[in-house]
């Protein structure tokens, strides 16, 4: 009697301990919901206020280049790592890091692909944005090469009023400079069709580190995390090795040491690229 009594009582205790997991579970996915939805603000309305601000670009995008004259281009998302800035331009191998003001860069431009795509880094008209990015000089010639990669971007001059350089003796560009900046059609936020991916994010920020280093730039690289808007949840990790990213990615641990200590909310939300 009494083991009957003792393993009622077991039972009980389990059942008990269940409900509690089940709660306790139930408890985390609201909470993570929440948090979602708070990170995750308004996409429509965020839409709708970047879709105004890339309105006010001026009528007439990828003006001809003064064959006469030295071009330049400001970079500020894949444009700001070596690899990927040589890949199109094999000669655009120096470039110096300046801040750029009247924009605001943001993950807003939305692939043209038809199938599956992602959201990349743009950039809109924002009378009090500013971020921080590379200048490089390129020739005449490179500029339709430029215009081809950036083919849904439109090409805008840059005043030089609107850009500092952040280290002192660096030469001051005598020429004209061109910014790439998003077409109203072609700006939205990230979410589950369109996330941002983290190969692209690794691109991004390795760029910002190189940068960093090679002039000695304290919180460069931070910076750029801090002057970037519209971080989204809608975020996957699509590297080749996610567990083992250096393999192919050198900089992956200082990139994920800076995204956590930078955007902990949603390094957190970051999840693997389903294979479905």
């Amino acid at each position: 009697m009494q083991n009957k009594r003792f393993h009622l009582f077991l039972w009980l205790l389990l059942i008990s301990v269940c409900v509690g997991c089940a709660e306790s579970t139930t408890a985390v996915r609201q909470s993570e919901q929440l948090t979602t939805r708070t990170l995750d603000q308004d996409t429509a309305a965020a839409d709708e206020q970047l879709k105004k601000l890339a309105a006010d670009l001026p009528s007439r995008c990828n003006a001809a280049p003064d064959p006469k004259q030295a071009q330049y281009i400001i970079g500020y998302g894949s444009l700001m790592q070596d690899e990927s800035r040589q890949r199109s331009v094999p000669n655009a191998d120096t470039a110096y890091p300046v801040m750029v003001k009247g924009y605001r860069r943001a993950w807003l431009a939305k692939g043209p692909g038809v199938g599956l795509d992602t959201t990349y880094l743009g950039i809109v008209p924002d009378q009090d944005g500013r971020f921080n990015a590379v200048l490089y000089k390129i020739s005449p010639d490179d500029i339709p090469v430029m215009d081809k990669r950036e083919f849904f971007y439109c090409r805008l001059a840059v005043e030089p009023t609107s850009y500092t350089l952040l280290k002192p003796g660096m030469p001051t560009p005598q020429g004209q400079v061109w910014i790439y900046a998003n077409k109203p059609e072609s700006v939205a936020t990230a979410n589950e069709r369109h996330p941002i991916v983290q190969s692209y994010v690794d691109i991004f920020v390795s760029g910002c580190l190189e940068q960093e280093q090679r002039y000695a730039l304290d919180d460069f690289a931070e910076q750029c995390l801090a002057t970037t808007s519209h971080w989204s949840t809608a975020w996957v990790n699509d590297r080749l090795y996610p567990r083992r990213p250096y393999i192919y990615q050198p900089k992956a641990g200082q990139i994920d040491k800076l995204l956590q200590e930078q955007l902990p909310d949603y390094f957190r939300q970051i999840r693997l690229e389903s294979a479905n």
